[in-house]
């Protein structure tokens, strides 16, 4: 059995810029295996619109150049809708219909590798891609307001083309979290940059179901009894926030290297936001690779306090517990 509070996975950015590809849960997405709601036709526009960007790719010397034709400058296609109505799918899809140097990663690992790197390192890495693909696209505070800006504004001039997705809409950046009025210039300056399409729509991880809530203990033990021991991690909910504290979150892959499912046991209220955040972009990871996952303890209803659900970071946390919902229903079976 693996023991993930005895992990301190060292900093990596140079593994992290090795790895940037689709994770395990969309390595086998394309745009032909994405199917958007009927009843709501951004969904299906907004594949139609990264296809035809995707179109405006030319052959050149080494490999593609995006929209060299039309002007040497990169070009912007930016996602915004909620959470559950296929974004990461189509940007993964994005990636694998694409020619040329490409990189997919989040907006988080895109932050810690400019502060790994340096900004002028950060844009070396990817100054000779051709399309940069930035999922969960956010501004939470001034630092990253700034750096997104600089880092934008030296890559897409130098003719990489960016794709974002976002659960806010670029002019609206950064409300709620800070004072973004005071950097309403460089918000706009990041926002310039793109075509925003809007993808309306339900969760589709509810689509016809109720949601679901923690396993009780005779459904752990069955789920637990049914995994393989000596990859499968159990931690109570308390000492895996008290760990989380002290990794970055874009070490969280490598966190859970080697793991084959995940046990959290004993759910209790979080009450502080950076526990609550941590938790949820180690939920996303979870997610992310596709590990098998169970849940004991408290309703999922009552995880997070109603104050963080309804504020700046309610996307997040709505995006969280819907991902555990389906996890706790797959472990069912």
């Amino acid at each position: 059995m693996i023991d993930l509070t005895a992990r301190q996975p060292p900093p990596d950015p140079q593994g992290l810029l090795a790895g940037l590809a689709p994770s395990a849960r969309f390595e086998h997405v394309r745009f032909g295996t994405y199917r958007p709601n009927p009843e709501y036709p951004s969904q299906d526009e907004a594949r139609a619109s990264l296809q035809a960007f995707l179109k405006g790719a030319q052959v050149r010397p080494g490999g593609f150049r995006l929209f060299r034709r039309a002007k040497p400058e990169g070009r912007g296609l930016y996602l915004d809708g909620g959470f559950g109505v296929g974004k990461t799918h189509l940007l993964a899809s994005t990636y694998f219909e694409a020619d040329g140097e490409r990189a997919v990663m989040s907006f988080q690992d895109l932050m810690y590798l400019i502060g790994a790197l340096g900004m002028t390192g950060a844009v070396n890495a990817f100054q000779g891609h051709d399309l940069l693909l930035i999922d969960e696209f956010e501004l939470d505070d001034p630092g990253n307001t700034h750096m997104a800006n600089t880092f934008l504004g030296q890559l897409m001039p130098a003719g990489t083309s960016v794709v974002a997705t976002s659960n806010t809409e670029p002019g609206a950046l950064g409300q709620g979290r800070f004072n973004a009025g005071d950097f309403q210039r460089q918000i706009q300056g990041i926002a310039d940059r793109f075509e925003t399409h809007r993808i309306d729509g339900p969760d589709y991880r509810q689509r016809g179901t109720a949601p679901a809530d923690v396993l009780d203990a005779a459904e752990f033990e069955h789920w637990q009894a049914r995994q393989p021991l000596d990859t499968l991690a159990l931690v109570t909910h308390r000492d895996l926030n008290r760990h989380l504290l002290a990794i970055h979150p874009s070490r969280f892959a490598q966190l859970l290297d080697g793991v084959g499912a995940v046990g959290v046991t004993e759910l209790v209220p979080m009450s502080d936001q950076n526990v609550a955040l941590r938790f949820v972009h180690f939920i996303d990871k979870l997610y992310d690779l596709g590990l098998p996952a169970a849940l004991t303890g408290l309703p999922l209803g009552k995880l997070f306090n109603d104050t963080y659900r309804h504020g700046a970071y309610a996307k997040k946390y709505s995006r969280c517990l819907s991902r555990v919902s389906e996890m706790v229903r797959e472990a069912r079976g």
